[in-house]
């Protein structure tokens, strides 16, 4: 991504009011903005069917969001925002309108552009969310799932067939099921 030039850095409030009327959508690191690229095909088909899956199975208190939701990440220091492609909040404090803070389950679908974002940049602030248990990278080049775990210090478990398993919402989704469509 290449950050939009500016002069001054944008404070996160004007930030949410802009995203409210831009055509493009945004993620903000710091004061800072880059827009987002559009996906392919394959990258969308991946996507929603994760989003469905997980949205047919999972009970009413958990919320599933693709591409649209942003998840902030705040520290001390830094202020975050992202679109991650499936997004799942189940915490009751999770209800603001334009982004989730408190997600336990976060997906990207890895494409040529995004990959090392996806799996550098992000990750590392992905894991400073504290509710955040499951980070997902799933490539839409070839049939490969990574599923990295808070609780197993964030090492990766790789699934190139069969079943997924998605312990942050208790069920598993099969890898024909994430490439249905596809030609993968």
């Amino acid at each position: 991504m290449q950050p939009q030039t500016t002069a001054t850095l944008l404070s996160v409030d004007d930030y949410l009011a802009g995203e409210l009327e831009s055509q493009v959508r945004h993620e903000y690191v710091d004061g800072e903005i880059y827009a987002m690229v559009g996906a392919s095909d394959r990258h969308g088909l991946i996507a929603g069917n994760l989003h469905s899956a997980l949205n047919q199975r999972l009970p009413d208190r958990c919320q599933v969001f693709m591409s649209d939701m942003k998840v902030r990440i705040r520290t001390a220091e830094r202020d975050i925002f992202y679109y991650p492609d499936v997004l799942v909040s189940c915490d009751p404090r999770d209800r603001e309108p334009y982004y989730r803070q408190h997600p336990c389950l976060i997906a990207e679908v890895l494409s040529p552009h995004t990959a090392r974002l996806d799996r550098f940049e992000k990750f590392l602030f992905y894991q400073q969310i504290d509710a955040l248990e499951e980070y997902l990278l799933v490539s839409q080049d070839y049939r490969r799932v990574e599923v990295f775990r808070r609780a197993d210090q964030w090492q990766a478990t790789r699934y190139t067939k069969g079943e997924v398993s998605l312990h942050s919402v208790d069920l598993a989704v099969t890898i024909e099921t994430l490439y249905r469509r596809t030609d993968r």
